[in-house]
């Protein structure tokens, strides 16, 4: 019976000191003190929003930046998305470091005149409502993505080819974008679209490639021919109505200002009339003298009485130029020499 007992393994023995037992409970404590503090607290980045989970439903939304407090795992989780940041897909290839590679079965569709085309466009767009895009949609970026790829190929069919690859481009991608928003709301994905950008829109390759370029090429010299007519026009035409304008304006002018001076001269006329109505031959004489003193300015004037056969001098220039005195000498020579001629000569001065 002894040797039995002998064979059986005895266990171990285990001695807990009073110290073992104090740092085996402050280990404890501590971890489960790290562990309530990492299940406590949580920090939102800059880009980030962040969805506060109470038993699984959400009860709170934090937007702001920095560190926060919540209840601990497992009452309250977090869960933080990149609502700020702008986000891209593609549609029709993938980049992947540079290296692009090309997707045919979305980037392959039919236009509405029935010929395929292949078309390329990147999506941007972020997080609007946290919880839509978290419980309304299972796979986001895939719910997008095939979203997109619908909105392209409803849109494309509407169009023609020689449309879409031309002067179209900006129009069918505007109104991509505008039914891709159309179906984010419709499923409240909580996605907010934020642009669509075509980078080709091109028939597949080979020889119709090369045939729609040179149409595309052609559209686009037309274009330019239109546009540098155009700009022509508005230069040359404003330039021409601006130009008649002045010559108008010029002849108005003209007209007021011939109008205003015949109207002076009819004045004119008029008020000479009436001096000459009150004695016409002081009027008479004096417009005379003033029509001479107009066409000949430097002329020397001689007065003299041709009532007789006899020429009578009066040398009125040698009087001027002569002093007070000499002009009275002459003037009392001439008295006495021809008492008609000083007479004529006086009365020819008071006409003057």
């Amino acid at each position: 019976m002894s040797e039995y007992n002998a064979s059986i393994p005895r266990r171990p023995e285990f001695n807990w000191s009073p110290k073992k037992t104090k740092a085996t409970i402050i280990g404890v404590i501590v971890a489960f003190a790290a562990l309530l503090g990492y299940s406590t607290f949580y920090t939102v980045q800059e880009q980030e929003h962040a969805a506060i989970l109470t038993f699984g439903k959400i009860t709170h939304t934090e937007e702001k930046a920095g560190l926060h407090f919540k209840l601990p795992f497992p009452i309250q989780e977090v869960i933080k998305l990149p609502a700020v940041k702008t986000q891209r897909i593609t549609i029709g290839y993938r980049d992947d470091g540079g290296k692009i590679t090309t997707v045919d079965e979305e980037a392959l569709m039919i236009t509405g005149d029935e010929n395929i085309v292949s078309a390329d466009a990147v999506v941007e767009w972020n997080i609007s409502n946290i919880e839509n895009y978290l419980y309304n949609i299972d796979n986001p970026e895939a719910f997008l993505r095939n979203s997109a790829i619908a909105a392209i190929r409803s849109v494309m069919g509407a169009n023609k080819l020689d449309y879409a690859i031309t002067e179209g481009k900006t129009v069918i991608q505007g109104k991509v974008k505008e039914k891709l928003i159309e179906l984010q709301t419709l499923y409240n994905t909580g996605i907010h679209i934020q642009d669509v950008k075509f980078q080709d829109i091109e028939p597949p390759g080979g020889e119709v490639t090369d045939a729609f370029r040179e149409v595309t090429n052609a559209r686009e010299q037309k274009n330019t021919k239109i546009n540098n007519a155009a700009k022509y026009e508005n230069d040359t035409i404003p330039k021409a109505r601006g130009e008649a304008e002045a010559l108008r304006q010029n002849a108005e002018g003209l007209k007021q200002s011939r109008i205003l001076n015949a109207q002076g001269d009819v004045a004119k006329f008029n008020a000479i009339y009436s001096e000459y109505v009150k004695n016409p031959y002081v009027t008479k004489e004096r417009l005379v003298i003033e029509t001479l003193e107009k066409i000949l300015p430097k002329a020397k004037i001689f007065i003299s009485d041709s009532s007789s056969e006899t020429v009578k001098y009066l040398p009125i220039n040698e009087l001027l130029r002569s002093g007070s005195t000499a002009g009275t000498a002459a003037g009392g020579g001439a008295g006495a020499g021809a008492g008609s001629s000083t007479g004529s000569a006086a009365q020819g001065g008071t006409s003057k």
